[in-house]
């Protein structure tokens, strides 16, 4: 059975943080998922906190990606566009399947929410990681 996104009130307490799988961004950085799902049209959601110069690497969501930045200085950049500073309390919609990459400005961390929707299989795709990021 798929995983799907909790039919009741749950609380998900801070302290499940786990390091980024390898080959997403440029270093490994934390991250919390609070909301996993596997059934079509249903969000996934993770908080994210990335050290001082890690970026991830560039990448579409089926359905979009909206970041809430929690802490922190952060660079978003859209493909064929210039890098925007982000701080705390900015929202940044990446509509579905736009190139986009975000990370840490090379010095202060950067924390921040992300909720996506789950579409045939998947909440992102991963693009040529062989691209650089400043």
């Amino acid at each position: 059975m798929s995983a799907a996104n909790p039919k009741t009130m749950t609380i998900r307490r801070p302290g499940s943080a786990a390091r980024s799988p390898e080959g997403i961004s440029n270093a490994p950085f934390w991250v919390e998922m609070l909301l996993d799902s596997e059934i079509d049209g249903e969000n996934t959601a993770m908080r994210a906190t990335l050290d001082p110069g890690t970026v991830t690497h560039w990448r579409t969501h089926p359905r979009g990606q909206l970041l809430y930045v929690l802490s922190g200085v952060g660079l978003v950049q859209r493909k064929g566009e210039s890098v925007e500073e982000v701080r705390t309390g900015d929202a940044i919609w990446f509509a579905p399947d736009e190139p986009h990459w975000h990370g840490a400005t090379a010095d202060s961390p950067f924390s921040y929410l992300s909720i996506q929707g789950f579409e045939k299989g998947r909440f992102v795709d991963w693009s040529d990681r062989e691209e650089t990021q400043p």
